[in-house]
């Protein structure tokens, strides 16, 4: 089972940016409601940068949303001053969204991780940006986990974020995401590992989006995915992470194994999975047509 972390309380969001700007308590508090009861197991505050009003804004917002939910949060921006005003309120254990290995946030960080006693969210982004593959991932998890280590926190605590990559880009990132999920337990055992599965569907169709989340939350999950950070309603997702769509977990790794599979033996929903599953292994071409070829 994946646990879900629930990404719709986010200032992207054109109602919840403008509820955040206006410190509309109504809009957060009911979407927060509508995310637990959809069955979340944590929830993901999500402010942005904030740089002027972020110390503000985050414990009003772990506030509100802790009015009407008992999960634990993710308090997920740039602003260190606001990821420590969130956690002097969070009621239960938090989750730090996230350190990056950049000098100066990962020495601001790191020590509210453990003066909070939180768990933490390592980026694998370094002083030189994105790593190109796998191996720089491991690199960077290595030292990122060291660093980690040296003021007491422990691989238990640490959750790696490889990041996850457009589909609509450069296939060989999306490809090294799933390559470097099954290398982690050897490199940093104990770890856990999390993913924002919306990116790898950003920039393609709005209503083929849902395909290729589930499709490659699959992938991850066949190398031992611990959490990922998600659409809260998609009830179709869940039912992946819950262990309860294995016919279609059969058919994904059939398929991530490029296995000869008899195309006119499934049923539509099969077919459409094993074409999105090429595109994400980089067996296909993607296409915003990938489906239809």
């Amino acid at each position: 089972m994946v646990l879900l972390i629930g990404e719709n309380i986010n200032v992207m969001s054109q109602s919840i940016g403008a509820a955040f700007n206006e410190r509309q308590s109504e809009p957060v508090r009911s979407l927060a409601k509508a995310a637990t009861e959809a069955g979340m197991d944590y929830l993901d505050l999500n402010i942005g940068p904030a740089k002027k009003h972020g110390a503000e804004l985050m414990p009003w917002l772990v506030s509100t949303v802790q009015e009407v939910s008992d999960l634990p949060l993710s308090l997920d921006t740039t602003n260190a001053a606001a990821i420590e005003a969130g956690l002097r309120l969070c009621k239960r254990r938090a989750l730090v969204n996230s350190v990056s290995l950049q000098p100066e946030r990962i020495e601001q960080l790191l020590p509210l991780v453990t003066e909070y006693k939180a768990e933490m969210i390592g980026l694998l982004w370094g002083s030189d940006g994105m790593p190109r593959d796998a191996n720089e991932r491991c690199m960077l998890t290595v030292d990122l986990v060291y660093k980690a280590n040296k003021i007491g926190i422990s691989n238990q605590d640490i959750w790696i974020d490889p990041i996850a990559t457009p589909v609509s880009g450069e296939i060989n990132q999306v490809t090294a995401c799933v390559e470097f999920m099954a290398m982690l337990p050897d490199i940093a055992p104990g770890c856990k590992s999390v993913v924002g599965l919306s990116n790898v569907s950003n920039g393609t169709p709005q209503h083929l989006r849902p395909l290729l989340n589930r499709a490659y939350l699959i992938m991850l999950m066949r190398y031992g995915l611990h959490a990922a950070i998600v659409d809260a309603f998609d009830k179709e997702l869940q039912e992946i992470a819950r262990g309860r769509a294995q016919n279609i977990v059969s058919v994904v790794h059939h398929a991530m194994d490029n296995e000869n599979i008899d195309l006119n033996a499934l049923n539509k929903m099969e077919l459409d999975y094993v074409k999105t599953v090429r595109v994400l292994t980089g067996q296909a071409l993607y296409s915003d047509s990938w489906l239809e070829i």
